[in-house]
């Protein structure tokens, strides 16, 4: 079980396991102990029981914290998932009573959920939890899905990309994309073309544009649509945020391509138009993702289950 030897099973503390758990989450046996109620002298002591149990190091000093050994790593997903299913079994599946939950969630998401989900998640939570507590934190840039093993994230929503067999998934919507622009455009206005028109793609290609992207990439899907027809655009600005990248085509010149869901809900208050792009950007399939170790959580899937149904009404392909 966990690099501990079927014969010394007998005689080994448990209750270690969560002090090896929180050290991991904590790199310190200060935080570890505010985590687990326990004073550091305790955590130190159950770490030195750790490393004659395991025969490793576990841990050393580095800076103001602890680093893990390779072994210590090694144990950290095997560990966790244990300790999960673990409370899962004794808390029992049945027991479940959103009115009286107390459990803490975070789910790992772009700035879209900010504005198109947690509204209504938190108007859902006070008359359905009204004691659960939900997080929503930014994705982390180019390792969405390690959120969930590395990130202590409990769940996050992003585009449907090729998982590991440790994650599990679940198609929430659908998006296509639209062009956005300040009101009045001087140029799509001197050109004639009027909100919910398609703005040529000569025109479409000289404007600059904002892009969002968390790494600061400089090409997405509207590029590579752009591709297919022999031309490309010009992405002068890019943005981690969406609310960024809509608000920086508020107060200049340039456009952006964005989700039509977010787009549509943000434009009459933000001082933007919407248009048609020139070229068929594929459509975005959004997917909801966790860890396996969860499968079994009445609490976790209980949430899935309201996050699932209130992003379904946003699925829209034009």
């Amino acid at each position: 079980m966990i690099g501990i030897r079927l014969a010394n099973l007998s005689s080994f503390d448990l209750n270690l396991l969560r002090v090896l758990d929180a050290l991991l989450r904590e790199t310190s046996t200060v935080r570890a102990g505010e985590r687990l109620g326990l004073s550091q002298p305790a955590v130190s002591a159950a770490l030195g029981r750790l490393r004659a149990a395991l025969g490793d190091e576990l841990f050393f000093r580095r800076g103001q914290g602890l680093e893990p050994t390779a072994y210590a790593l090694s144990l950290e997903a095997p560990l966790r998932e244990v300790l999960d299913l673990t409370e899962t079994l004794l808390r029992g599946a049945d027991r479940f009573d959103p009115l009286t939950s107390t459990d803490r969630f975070k789910i790992s998401g772009s700035d879209f959920f900010a504005e198109m989900l947690m509204p209504s998640l938190a108007d859902r939570l006070t008359r359905a939890a009204p004691g659960m507590k939900v997080h929503l934190v930014d994705l982390v840039p180019d390792s969405y899905v390690d959120t969930l093993e590395r990130y202590d994230v409990d769940m996050a929503l992003l585009p449907a990309m090729d998982l590991p067999d440790w994650v599990q998934s679940r198609p929430v919507f659908r998006s296509s994309f639209v062009v956005v622009a300040r009101r009045d455009h001087p140029r799509l206005a001197r050109a004639g073309i009027a909100p919910g028109g398609v703005i040529p793609v000569d025109l479409f290609c000289d404007l600059g544009h904002v892009l969002f992207s968390p790494e600061g990439k400089l090409q997405a899907m509207g590029d590579a649509a752009l591709a297919r027809l022999g031309r490309e655009r010009q992405v002068v600005m890019t943005m981690p945020v969406f609310s960024g990248v809509y608000r920086a085509v508020a107060g200049s010149d340039l456009i952006a391509l964005l989700p039509v869901q977010l787009a549509r809900h943000v434009a009459p208050a933000a001082g933007l138009d919407v248009y048609a792009a020139p070229m068929s950007v594929p459509v975005a399939q959004i997917v909801m993702v966790w860890h396996r170790r969860f499968a079994a959580s009445a609490a976790h899937g209980w949430l899935r289950d309201q996050i699932a149904d209130l992003l379904a009404p946003l699925d829209c392909t034009a």
